[in-house]
């Protein structure tokens, strides 16, 4: 399995333990801060609320995109 593939099963399992504990209908930023503790306990780096850049036509804009979670962030 490649390296990948077993960090994303790693996270897509985490995300679920999370889901389960909560269960639906709380805000998305429960969820987030409750993933971002199960990812810091299970030892996986991860950057949260990351402003990412958008490219329209040759041209970098800072429109406020944010991404959640980024996790594990290559060098």
């Amino acid at each position: 399995m490649a390296e990948n593939d077993h960090l994303s099963e790693k996270v897509i399992g985490l995300a679920i333990d999370v889901h389960k504990a909560l269960g639906p209908g709380l805000l998305e930023s429960v969820y987030e801060q409750c993933l971002c503790h199960e990812l810091k306990e299970n030892g996986v780096q991860f950057e949260r609320q990351v402003a990412v850049p958008i490219t329209y036509k040759a041209a970098n804009l800072e429109c406020g995109f944010r991404a959640d979670v980024i996790v594990e962030k290559p060098c």
